[in-house]
């Protein structure tokens, strides 16, 4: 066969499942109220977690046509694995597990795989062009199960071989998936058989890698005694052996197996807590991998496997805990003073702004229509029901709808005391970002709206909607007001990173205190010694170029993976706003503006006194918005 172009590093092969995580601590699955959803199966985790440390990859196999289905598609392609070789199964479900942690050692898993859709793979489903391209694939033992998932994973190893590619098999034991347990001993790991070692004895001498636990190797050899297992495979396989021993780390065998086993090739170890243990070995391999399949020496692979199973031991969920590669490289260079790496702050930003974000925002037009004072007072002085004001918040969905016109980088700021139906219909515009409102208006000390207890209402949010807050701060403030708030912007961060929320933090100075060139920085600066990154700062205009240099100088300082800032209106004629915008025009970090009344507030307040119809209302606002639009991209020439 003619070599190809190879323009994947790794395809995986075999289950993929949408788990749920219980995410009560120390519980019986019996007594878990809540679930955390997320990608899972051991082929589809690695795709996930290489594409993470910068492999190019992709997952092979079969997904239900429902939403379950589409959510591991979707994700998979946010996390820029590709997708190519992910087939629709019409006449099946996508697998579910559910999961759970009871204490350090008890990880309760039940596995709903009864015909399930990735175990319909067939030879048919298996592209030879798609694994040409790839230098590698890799399989997993459970397909082996089956003969149809076996016989396509035989085939697409037989094109890896054929096309130059390397064949990797994590051994994945699972015994009730092998019907040698029953449904309940899903966390079960080891039951001797001889006809699942005779079935997995047969792939070996095909692998370039080999990896497995303890009781994987000896599954995959057919021995009871560990030294033994290893010298079998070795007669039957030249692969690098990897074997996996837990909170010990692993040991390389690269050639002939050692006369004392323990002395094969060994990375660094990371002593940590172990939180969860159930999804580490993807973790581990997708460490590995990206040393191996780049040419790094094994003792690296191996200490590069050994730091990332070390992250997801430490955290909850499967896929969603393997590191981003400037996580591992943060980790390796400088450590962490927690054993338990889930509550390092520095570690935890890292891995948040490189892996939790669900989209990339380069730049960010909004129409900010969040306000309720104002529309109050708008429907009070025109005599007008309140409740209209729900109404008119629809048009202005409406109205930026047609100025975005399904482009990307455009959205809205929208409230849930009016604006709950206006929310509803800007979700279902394609690529569109919503911002949603936390704070009381005009509050000063901040209090948020609603309930002062922020989390417990995040969690009802979608997930890709942020979180907005306002704050009146000036860096001059008194010295229990400016410690107040900074107390209340840090919990709303806190609250907003652990139910996984990008947070937007609007600060306006200078309505209580004179504006100089370092007023905003100083602000900033403040904020981020006291541990609060915003996904987004949203800021007044500032009157001279030096300002943005300073407010750039401090975010780069702090946070260098801060999505940026937009500008902010104040009710600001839209000439001031286009003179705003040409004065940032140098600031690399000012990527869009979120403006309201500027755009608006005449259509609001002739709409509420029946002096405009919704037609008129909504060319009105998407006149003024689309203004301001071609303001923005034309502000640097």
């Amino acid at each position: 066969m003619e070599e190809r172009e190879k323009t994947l590093d790794v395809i995986t092969i075999g289950r993929a499942s949408v788990d749920l995580y219980g995410q009560q601590i120390g519980a019986r699955l019996e007594d878990v109220a809540s679930f955390a959803k997320s990608v899972g199966g051991c082929p589809a985790n690695i795709a996930i977690g290489t594409a993470r440390l910068g492999l190019k990859s992709a997952w092979l196999g079969r997904v239900g046509d429902e939403a379950f289905g589409r959510f591991i598609t979707e994700q998979m392609a946010r996390e820029g694995a590709s997708t190519e070789g992910i087939i629709t199964d019409k006449e099946r479900l996508t697998a579910l597990a559910i999961l759970g942690v009871e204490d350090d050692k008890r990880f309760p898993l039940i596995f709903y795989r009864e015909d399930c859709a990735d175990m319909a793979l067939t030879e048919g489903d298996i592209s030879e062009d798609f694994i040409a391209r790839a230098k590698s694939v890799l399989v997993t033992g459970t397909h082996f199960s089956r003969p149809h998932t076996a016989a396509a994973q035989k085939i697409a190893m037989t094109f890896a071989k054929g096309y130059g590619g390397k064949v990797i098999f994590d051994i994945d034991f699972r015994p009730n998936l092998w019907g040698l347990a029953g449904h309940g001993a899903g966390e079960e790991r080891y039951v001797r058989s001889h006809t699942v070692s005779e079935r997995l004895k047969s792939v070996l001498s095909h692998c370039d890698l080999i990896v497995g636990t303890e009781e994987e190797i000896l599954i995959g050899s057919g021995e009871t005694d560990l030294d033994a297992a290893l010298r079998t495979i070795r007669q039957v396989s030249s692969a690098v052996i990897v074997l996996k021993r837990g909170p010990m780390g692993c040991i390389v065998y690269d050639g002939a197996i050692p006369e004392d086993i323990e002395d094969g090739i060994v990375g660094r170890g990371f002593p940590i807590e172990v939180y969860n243990t159930l999804g580490a070995g993807d973790a581990f391999m997708s460490g590995f991998l990206r040393g191996w399949l780049t040419g790094e020496p094994l003792e690296t692979c191996a200490t590069w496997a050994n730091a990332c199973g070390a992250f997801a031991v430490s955290r909850l969920l499967c896929s969603p805990e393997i590191p981003s590669f400037s996580e591992l490289s943060h980790f390796l260079e400088h450590g962490s003073q927690h054993r338990a790496l889930r509550r390092d702050a520095a570690l935890n930003h890292i891995h948040w702004a490189t892996t939790g974000r669900r989209r990339e925002y380069p730049s960010l037009m909004a129409l900010a229509i969040d306000h309720r004072v104002q529309f109050e007072e708008m429907a009070d002085k025109a005599g007008a029901d309140r409740g209209q004001i729900a109404a008119f918040k629809l048009l202005a969905v409406e109205a930026a709808a047609k100025v975005a016109d399904g482009r990307d980088g455009f959205g809205m700021l929208l409230d849930e005391k009016y604006g709950r139906a206006a929310l509803f219909a800007a979700a279902k515009l394609p690529d569109f970002w919503i911002g949603r409102p936390v704070e009381l208006p005009g509050s000063r000390p901040l209090k948020f709206e609603f309930s002062q207890d922020v989390g417990s209402r995040l969690v009802e949010w979608p997930v890709d909607h942020t979180i907005k807050c306002l704050a009146f701060f000036h860096p001059d403030d008194p010295d229990d007001m400016r410690l107040e708030q900074i107390e209340t912007l840090g919990a709303l961060y806190d609250a907003a990173r652990s139910v996984g929320r990008e947070v937007l933090i609007e600060i306006i100075g200078g309505k209580n205190g004179a504006v100089a060139t370092d007023t905003v920085q100083r602000v900033l600066a403040e904020l981020y010694s006291a541990g609060v990154k915003p996904d987004w700062w949203k800021l007044e205009p500032q009157a001279d170029a030096g300002a943005w240099v300073l407010i750039e100088e401090t975010i780069a300082a702090n946070d260098p993976f801060c999505r940026g800032v937009v500008l902010l209106g104040l009710d600001a004629p839209a000439e001031e706003l286009k003179a705003a915008f040409r004065a940032a025009a140098e600031s690399e970090i000012v990527k869009g503006f979120a403006v309201g009344r500027t755009i608006f507030a005449s259509a609001a307040e002739k709409w509420l006194a029946g002096e405009m119809d919704d037609k008129e209302a909504v060319a009105d606002m998407a006149e003024r918005f689309g203004a301001l639009v071609a303001a923005w991209e034309a502000r640097g020439q």
